[in-house]
């Protein structure tokens, strides 16, 4: 409708700029991310490749893993030895170049060869080399993240979470302990773990927030800023809202993302990007990028009750014509 949406967090913090800076980050020679299990499928930063090999050695006993990719790795192991062969053998692959790949059951009807290769990508032994449009096209991990970075040490899992959990905390300036475990999708017992030692050792400092039950928590470091200046349209899947009620506890903002919702029951669109004014998110913008038009269109805009809706829809627009120029579109449409 809009654009792929892993390249919109970027432009909501940068403003114009050429995706092909993040696909080179990603797939190019001197790659700086790679591909693996965060909150869900992400693009993270190499360096962070170590801390997520425990959650690799977990899904190699079938432990946090889907239930079919669960059931080959315990009762298939030699058909993951025979796709890791291929791709060892051929070089890099995607799921269609396997025969047999056809399957039944529409967009979840997996083959045999999507199962098991997502069940190589989850355990580490394959990772994305590049992609080719939506499909993911898999190699070796030996083969893709530099060497330097495999001979990193490996943290133990406890170290490992800590620094994951240091990281969200960073990231979320304030946030409830379910927060902090659901950034990187850590198991209750190990997050709550995690955090009490964060908070002993006087990393993590535990604060109350007005209007708010329970207790929050701050990295050491972090510091409020006297003012914020933000404009800027944010991806339904983009971490500042991708918790919905965090983002409804923080900025008392109701936010549904309405594509698998019947037509006629959708309140504020098909594709609803929020927009971030300040530190407030203060509207909802239904848009879509008609390419053979080359027109940005809003089909809606809905302004929250009881803001200036004028100075708002300005901002609204000026970001909307950014946005524009970023797509390539002649113009913008606002209904």
């Amino acid at each position: 409708m809009l654009v792929r949406s892993h390249y919109l967090p970027l432009f909501s913090r940068l403003g114009d700029y050429a995706p092909t800076l993040l696909e080179d980050a990603a797939y190019g020679r001197d790659r700086l991310l790679f591909e693996y299990w965060g909150h869900e499928a992400s693009l993270l930063p190499l360096t962070l490749h170590p801390l997520m090999r425990w959650r690799m050695a977990e899904a190699s006993r079938g432990v946090g893993t889907w239930g079919r990719i669960s059931r080959m790795i315990h009762e298939q192991p030699q058909v993951l030895r025979r796709f890791r062969d291929e791709i060892a053998a051929s070089g890099p692959l995607g799921a269609g170049a396997f025969e047999g790949e056809r399957s039944s059951g529409g967009w979840w009807g997996w083959s045999e060869a999507k199962i098991a290769l997502e069940a190589l990508f989850w355990t580490g032994e394959i990772t994305t080399a590049t992609r080719r449009g939506f499909e993911r096209i898999y190699d070796l991990t030996e083969r893709v993240i530099p060497s330097a970075i495999l001979a990193l040490p490996t943290p133990s899992d406890a170290d490992a979470q800590r620094e994951l959990v240091r990281i969200a905390a960073r990231a979320m300036g304030v946030a409830a302990e379910r927060d902090l475990r659901d950034y990187f999708r850590l198991d209750l017992a190990d997050a709550r773990a995690r955090v009490a030692e964060l908070v002993e050792a006087g990393e993590l400092v535990p604060v109350t927030v007005a209007d708010l039950k329970g207790t929050r928590y701050l990295a050491k470091d972090a510091k409020i800023p006297r003012r914020v200046d933000a404009r800027a349209l944010i991806s339904p899947f983009d971490s500042l809202v991708w918790n919905r009620d965090r983002t409804r506890e923080l900025f008392d903002f109701d936010y549904r993302l309405e594509i698998y919702v019947p037509p006629h029951k959708r309140v504020h669109g098909y594709y609803v990007l929020p927009f971030l004014y300040g530190d407030a998110l203060v509207a909802r913008v239904d848009l879509k990028n008609d390419r053979q038009a080359r027109v940005l269109r809003a089909h809606a805009t809905h302004i929250e009750p009881k803001l200036p809706k004028r100075e708002i829809l300005t901002a609204v627009r000026e970001q909307l014509e950014a946005m524009a120029v970023w797509l390539g579109a002649d113009r913008v449409a606002m209904n």
